[in-house]
C-alpha cells in the first residue's frame, strides 16, 4: 500500500484513499507510514481515511485494490512446508503451495467481489491478490470485466530485456509480444525501429548475463527455448535444482517473511514516528532476498540495484487508473478474460497478455498463437486453476485433489492426496 500511495503523490487521479483491514494493528501501522509519506510530500498526497467495515470502505469508490492474505503469513508457512514434507515444491503461487493458497483465498476474494457488486457496482477492482490469475478469474465470474489482475513480473521482464538489447522501452515505436497465464508467460518478440531484437539478444551470452532473467535461466537454455520466460518458469525448467535449493535453505520464504513482517509491525506499532523508516528498511530487505533460492540454484548472484526500488505494482496500478479515469490510452500486460485472444482457451479464461486500456477498461490485444510447448503448459495450468476454483466454491475434495495432482510440479496423485490431508482438506 505505501508503494501505491507513493505513486499517487503529486498525481491528481485519486483524491482519497480509504484503508480497510480486519486487523486493527495493520491499519494503524500502515496509516502511520502513509502519514509520513504525505508529510514528506508537503501534503500533496491523497487524503487518507480508515473505514470500520468493508461496505463502508467500498461505498463511493471508483477503484478497489484487493490485496489480501487469508490466514496471514502463518498460512503461507503451512502452504510451503506441507508440500516440502512430501518432496514437492512449496511456493506461494506455484505448484502445490499455490493451490493450497488458492483454496483458502478464493472464497474470501469472491465474497469481496459480491460486496463490490452490491455496494459499488461502478467501481473497477484491481486485484493484487495471489495467485493473481486464479483469483481474478474467480472474481470475474461475479464482476465480469470490471476486475483486472496486475503483476509486475511481465513488465519488469520487458523493460530489462529491452535495456539488455540496447532499446529504450519508453521510446515511440517500441513493441513486444508476450503471452501466457500469471507467473507462466513468455516474451517472444522485442521490436524497435521495425526490427525484432530478441533473436540477437538470445544469441548474445554477454548481453543475457546483464539482466536477471538471462542469469536465472542461462544463455544455453534461452537459446534453445527461443524466448524469454517469466522468472517463475524457473520452477518448471529447473525443477530439480529449485526444489533442492528451497529444501537446503535455512527457512522457507514464508518463514522468512513471517518473522520479518511480525517484527516490523510490532516495532512500528510501538514507535509510529519511525514507521516509515522501518517500512522502507523492511521493503528493501524483502526486495534484496526475492527469489534468493532460485538465484542460489544458478550460482548465486545479487539483484541489480534498479530492481530494488520497488516491485513495480505501483507503476502498473497508477498507469491503469490513469488510463481508465482519464481515458489516457495505453498498453499494459494484465490478467483479464481473454475473449478469444488465445484460441484454445474459452473467452472467459483469464490470461496474461498485452491489453489496450482506456475508459472502457482493458481489452486484450491480438497475440501470436502460443507454440505447442507454451500451449501445453497453459492448458495444464488452466485446468489446475479451474479445478481449484470449483473446489473452493463447492467444497469438493475430488476437485481439490484434481487441482493438486494435475499440476506439472506435483509428481504423484498419492502425494497430492497426502498433501490435502496434511493441509486439513
Amino acid at each position: 500500500m505505501p508503494l501505491v500511495y507513493g505513486a499517487l503523490v503529486g498525481d491528481e487521479t485519486v483524491d482519497e484513499v480509504v484503508l480497510y483491514d480486519p486487523e486493527a494493528r495493520r491499519v494503524r501501522v500502515i496509516g502511520s507510514v502513509l502519514a509520513a509519506q504525505a508529510a514528506a510530500a508537503a501534503g500533496r498526497g491523497p487524503r487518507v481515511r480508515v473505514a470500520g467495515g468493508l461496505d463502508e470502505a467500498l461505498r463511493g469508490a471508483d477503484f478497489v485494490f484487493s490485496a489480501i492474505r487469508v490466514g496471514g503469513t502463518a498460512g503461507r508457512v503451512r502452504d510451503e512446508r506441507v508440500p516440502l514434507g512430501e518432496g514437492v515444491l512449496g511456493q506461494e503461487t506455484v505448484g502445490a503451495g499455490g493451490v493450497l493458497y488458492g483454496l483458502r483465498t478464493l472464497p474470501v476474494a469472491v465474497a469481496i467481489a459480491e460486496r463490490v457488486r452490491a455496494v459499488a457496482p461502478d467501481a473497477w477492482v484491481i486485484n493484487f491478490t495471489n495467485p493473481a490469475g486464479m483469483v481474478t478469474e474467480a472474481m470475474s465470474r461475479v464482476l465480469g470485466p470490471r476486475v483486472i489482475g496486475i503483476c509486475d513480473s511481465p513488465v519488469g521482464l520487458v523493460r530489462r530485456a529491452a535495456r539488455a538489447a540496447g532499446a529504450d522501452p519508453d521510446a515511440p515505436g517500441f513493441g513486444y509480444d508476450y503471452v501466457g497465464l500469471n507467473h507462466l508467460g513468455w516474451l517472444r518478440k522485442l521490436t524497435a525501429g521495425g526490427r525484432d531484437l530478441l533473436p540477437g539478444l538470445l544469441a548474445d551470452p554477454v548481453a543475457l548475463a546483464g539482466f536477471e532473467e538471462g542469469r536465472l535461466f542461462g544463455a544455453k537454455w534461452l537459446a534453445a527455448l527461443g524466448s524469454l520466460p517469466n522468472e517463475y518458469l524457473h520452477y518448471y525448467y529447473f525443477q530439480r535444482e529449485a526444489l533442492a535449493a528451497v529444501r537446503a535453505a535455512p527457512a522457507t520464504r514464508g518463514e522468512f517473511l513471517d518473522r520479518q513482517q511480525s517484527a516490523f509491525f510490532a516495532a512500528a506499532d510501538t514507535a509510529p514516528a519511525d514507521a516509515y523508516a522501518l517500512w522502507e528498511r523492511t521493503r528493501r530487505e524483502r526486495e534484496e532476498t526475492y527469489m534468493a533460492e532460485n538465484r542460489a540454484a544458478t550460482g548465486g548472484w545479487e539483484r541489480d540495484p534498479h530492481d530494488l526500488d520497488g516491485g513495480g505494482y505501483d507503476r502498473v496500478a497508477l498507469a491503469l487508473m490513469r488510463a481508465i479515469a482519464r481515458d489516457e490510452r495505453t498498453v499494459l500486460i494484465l490478467n483479464v478474460p481473454g475473449g478469444g485472444a488465445i484460441s484454445f482457451l474459452d473467452p472467459a479464461a483469464v490470461v496474461e497478455v498485452p491489453c489496450e486500456v482506456g475508459a472502457f477498461g482493458a481489452r486484450p490485444l491480438p497475440v501470436a498463437p502460443p507454440d505447442e510447448h507454451q500451449a501445453g503448459l497453459m492448458l495444464s495450468l488452466k485446468a489446475v486453476e479451474r479445478a481449484t476454483i470449483t473446489a473452493a466454491a463447492t467444497g469438493s475434495r475430488d476437485a481439490a485433489l484434481r487441482a493438486l495432482a494435475l499440476h506439472p510440479l506435483v509428481d504423484s496423485a498419492a502425494a497430492a492426496d497426502r498433501i490435502l490431508t496434511a493441509a486439513g482438506r
